[in-house]
């Protein structure tokens, strides 16, 4: 899985990059079997979304991971820009859950003819 990430008004330094690989990297782990050749891409971005507001939700995280068939999203808003990037990992974790379950399913039903 290849990640790629993007940053709008904000500084992207390296231990943010680093934040960012460490936390989202072991989503490859849960799609490996969807992994053809390293076809899978999880897109990320971060951003700053108002310049001049200094409180409340002013940090932007998003992520776009394309799978076989669909393309999983998660949007984060939060004051922190990490706190947005967990909340993030959790929302993907779920949405990725609920693909391998209807996978499966399909995969089941197409066995039992």
């Amino acid at each position: 899985m290849k990640i790629t990430i993007k940053s709008t008004n904000l500084d992207l330094t390296p231990s943010l990059i680093t934040y960012i690989e460490a936390k989202l990297g072991d989503i490859g782990k849960m799609v490996q079997k969807f992994d053809i050749e390293g076809a899978l891409i999880l897109r990320i971005e971060v951003a700053r979304t108002t310049k001049h507001h200094h409180k409340g939700d002013v940090f932007m995280a998003e992520a776009n991971l394309n799978l076989p068939g669909k393309i999983l999203r998660a949007a984060e808003n939060n004051s922190d820009i990490r706190r947005a990037i967990d909340i993030l990992k959790h929302t993907l974790h779920l949405e990725i859950e609920k693909y391998k379950t209807r996978h499966e399913a399909k995969r089941a039903r197409g066995k039992s003819k």
